[in-house]
């Protein structure tokens, strides 16, 4: 896996030290399925069951890149499945951080607890719930990470950013979407093409 964080590197997907620090820390192979442990340092999204997947690193690299996750950040990861994201996620934030996941399928939300919990973490927490309505109780967020593709970009979750905050969102448009809430009514949208998820399902 290390072999394969140095070519991120290289090939400028992975930039910010914090987010290469935690990509080192949190090992992809302890989110795995234990038959597919072997397989970590593949470049390819790997399947959790449940029709789910781990994301390919490369894709992740490039979403938190764009997200920007600092020390200290409140962050909400919808879609947490394997828990990997979640996990690279408390690692950067610290202690002074909180990260909330959502799964809105149970038993993902079960792996994605059991793995992340191999880390100790005291900054994190679960939820099994429809992803597309946010966390309404903990809002508002610094930062929203969304791991399947929407159909269109759920207002709840621009609703629920700070200020300043930053959505990174899939669509079923096969894109990543950046969006920054500049102010209360306010929302910047860049949109980078060439990505291809899982479509995040409403109840």
């Amino acid at each position: 896996m290390d072999e394969l964080i140095q070519q991120l590197i290289s090939d400028g997907y992975l930039k910010t030290p914090a987010i290469i620090d935690a990509f080192y820390k949190i090992k992809r192979r302890d989110f795995l399925p234990p038959d597919l442990a072997s397989e970590e340092a593949i470049n390819a999204p790997l399947p959790i069951g449940h029709g789910q997947t781990i994301s390919q690193p490369l894709t992740v690299a490039f979403m938190l890149e764009l997200l920007k996750p600092e020390v200290g950040q409140k962050i909400l990861d919808i879609g947490s499945g394997s828990g990997w994201t979640t996990a690279i996620l408390a690692e950067i934030v610290g202690p002074k951080g909180k990260i909330f996941g959502i799964e809105r399928i149970a038993e993902l939300k079960e792996f994605g607890e059991q793995n992340t919990a191999k880390y100790n973490f005291s900054n994190v927490k679960f939820f099994c719930r429809d992803g597309t309505k946010g966390l309404d109780e903990s809002a508002p967020f610094d930062r929203i990470l969304v791991g399947a593709a929407a159909n269109e970009i759920p207002n709840t979750l621009k609703d629920q950013l700070k200020i300043g905050g930053r959505l990174v969102i899939p669509t079923e448009q096969q894109d990543i979407r950046l969006i920054i809430r500049e102010g209360k009514n306010k929302f910047k949208e860049i949109i980078y093409h060439g990505f291809v998820f899982v479509p995040l399902i409403e109840d």
